[in-house]
Formats: structure tokens, sequence, C-alpha cells
């Protein structure tokens, strides 16, 4: 299955990376690496997110890595990373 980034998502762990290696720069990639590596297994079996409860639509999901949420559209071929941010805020698309 095919594995998208929007625009927005890029930016999302450019910001993270960003915030993340001013006090600590391997556990910045370290985390990137985490939120990836989520996001591949996810386009594996698209599904098996939750529904995002600021939307409640079938084909918005989400999958969280300790306190970031990854919020993605489900496809016929695959998904596409819409945003990625830190789960205590709410959704904004």
């Amino acid at each position: 299955m095919k594995l998208r980034w929007s625009n927005r998502s890029t930016d999302d762990l450019t910001d993270i990376y960003a915030y993340i290696a001013r006090h600590n720069p391997q556990n910045a990639k370290q985390w990137l690496e985490k939120l990836r590596k989520r996001a591949r297994n996810t386009a594996n079996s698209g599904l098996i997110g939750r529904m995002v409860p600021e939307l409640g639509q079938a084909d918005i999901r989400e999958v969280f890595v300790d306190h970031y949420r990854i919020v993605y559209r489900v496809e016929t071929d695959g998904i596409t990373i819409l945003t990625v941010f830190e789960g205590h805020q709410l959704l904004k698309l």
C-alpha cells in the first residue's frame, strides 16, 4: 500500500524535529523515525486507526505515537498523512 505525506504533514515533522532538537538533537532524530515508522505500518492496514473524534468521518483516522497524533485519510491504494501534532491539541484542518 502507498504512503503519501501532505505538505502540511512534512512541515509538521520539520517543526517537531526543530522543537525537540533544541534540547536534544539525537532524541529528535529518534522521534522522527518513530513517527515515520508508525505511518509506514499504518499504510498496510489503514482502517486500524480510530476515526478522528473532531470529524467523525470514516475515511479520516488517526493513530498515536506516545502523545503525538498522526491523522490520515484512507484511500483505495493506501493512506495520505494529513497532519502530525501533539495529542493534547484539537485537530485544526
